[in-house]
């Protein structure tokens, strides 16, 4: 099943369909229990009222059982004979005896017996011979089970009470009285069937409103697809897929979609940008080169070269920018070395012997205390780079300085050149970009130096910025997290 309005009709069927089952279920069991529980009372105050004739000494004959077809009664007494029934009861079931032929029982029994010098008035008193004798009725509750009766050639289920009885001779009697089950059989079979009937139409209903609910809320998906599927076969990353003006997420997922597009886009154009920069760049001192090599070929006394190896190391430094930052674009990681960043400092200003201008260095406490994780090489290199920065563009002074900075370790190269203006401080960190004054350099970098050194540090989970050095100049500040 590929579709998913069909999935999502079934899963929710699936799922209302044994909810519903369930709830109707406990509707019938306690519609059933409360009818039965009806029933169980109205056999029960039968049953107490038959209990209370025989507490009164009433005879197993002269009964009053009320309406025999609602409620039948058997009486048992001790040994469970049956001593006395309603009328017409012809058989009956769940009451412990199924007899309904009742048996006579003797008179006689204790208060009931003739006194030997004709005290029977005074023994047919009750205490105190304020009366004749009686007998009680259990006050406990009684017990109740389910059986059947045939009355009168009738037969049906009963709810039956049982409740216990002493007559006035103190012989223990137990009266079954029966409350008909028919109108809870009735009733619950009258429900049962509506909800046969009713739970197909309940889940068509339940699936057909998901069916359309799934299927309007996805129609957008289905623009979205179209859309996608246009700009992959156009390659133009230039198109948008439409948003739709909900707030739900199928318009989180557009919106998400053409930030992506964006996103897509602009690493092409800069993939473009970066290629055609590149072929520029390189141009230039491979043409310089080879005009240099074709003089000297045909004229070897006038082959410059100084001016060869010149052009050859540019190509080499270029070649190897390039190979860095497509091995950084490819997702490199640094090395998880512990290095000493105040150490690496004095290394890198030391081994520059040929600068215009003398570099300041300032590492607090010898250097110590300043380790961080990672490339030395790599790290090396961001040095190195804002040192050749800071050298093409200061005029009498360039420093570094080295602290503990938030967590972490700052090195800040400063210069007393011309600055950077504040609407371009960012620019700068773009691959090939120079500023004009730097482009009127003839020593000018292929302006790769500071996009590498921004790049690497990111890597490295730093940061590299460029602000104010005060009056004048400009001051690039590196920051690295520590490496503890």
């Amino acid at each position: 099943m590929r579709s998913v309005r069909a999935r999502a009709a079934l899963g929710a069927t699936v799922v209302v369909a044994p909810a519903l089952a369930g709830a109707g279920l406990a509707v019938l069991l306690v519609l059933r229990a409360n009818l039965t529980d009806q029933a169980g009372l109205q056999a029960e105050v039968a049953a107490r009222e038959v209990a209370g004739q025989l507490a009164l000494g009433v005879p197993d004959d002269e009964l009053r059982t009320g309406d025999e077809e609602e409620h039948p009664v058997q009486v048992t007494d001790e040994d469970g004979r049956v001593v006395a029934v309603s009328k017409d009861l012809e058989a009956i079931s769940g009451t412990g005896s199924e007899r309904v032929t009742p048996v006579a029982r003797s008179s006689a029994g204790p208060g009931r017996h003739g006194g030997e010098d004709g005290d029977d008035d005074d023994d047919e008193r009750g205490p105190g011979g304020a009366g004749p004798p009686r007998g009680e009725v259990s006050t406990g509750d009684p017990d109740f089970t389910n059986g059947a009766a045939t009355v009168d050639g009738d037969s049906a289920a009963y709810r039956f009470a049982s409740v216990e009885a002493t007559d006035p001779a103190g012989v223990t009697l137990t009266v079954h009285a029966g409350a008909p089950l028919a109108a809870e059989q009735r009733a619950v079979g009258s429900v049962r069937g509506a909800m046969l009937a009713g739970l197909p139409v309940v889940l068509l209903v339940v699936a057909g409103v998901t069916w359309l609910v799934t299927r309007r809320a996805l129609r957008p998906v289905e623009g979205i697809r179209r859309e996608m599927a246009a700009i992959t076969a156009s390659e133009d990353l230039s198109r948008r897929v439409p948003e739709p003006g909900s707030h739900d997420e199928i318009a989180r997922l557009a919106r998400t979609t053409n930030e992506t597009l964006t996103a897509l886009e602009a690493s092409v154009e800069r993939q473009r940008r970066f290629v055609a920069d590149a072929s520029h760049e390189l141009r230039s001192p491979i043409a310089s080169l080879r005009t240099q090599l074709e003089v000297g070929a045909a004229h070897p006394q006038l082959l410059d070269v100084p001016g060869a190896v010149a052009d050859t190391v540019r190509l080499q430094a270029l070649a190897a920018d390039l190979l860095l930052l497509a091995r950084l674009d490819a997702g490199e990681r640094p090395g998880g070395a512990v290095l000493n960043l105040g150490a690496l400092v004095r290394e890198e200003v030391a081994q520059r012997t040929g600068d215009r201008i003398p570099v300041t260095v300032s590492v607090p406490g010898g250097g110590g205390g300043f380790e961080v994780a990672g490339s030395r090489a790599q790290l090396a290199r961001v040095i190195g780079n804002l040192l050749d920065n800071a050298e093409r563009h200061a005029r009498a002074a360039v420093t570094v300085a080295v602290r503990a900075e938030g967590g972490g370790v700052a090195v800040e190269v400063a210069d007393d050149g011309d600055g950077v203006p504040a609407a371009e401080r960012e620019r700068i960190f773009e691959r090939f970009v120079r500023l004009d004054d730097a482009r009127s350099r003839d020593e000018g970098g292929a302006g790769l130096g500071l996009a590498i050194a921004r790049d690497v540090a990111v890597r490295h989970g730093g940061r590299l910025t460029v602000a104010d050095a005060g009056e004048r100049g400009a001051r690039f500040a590196l920051w690295l997290p520590d490496a503890r």
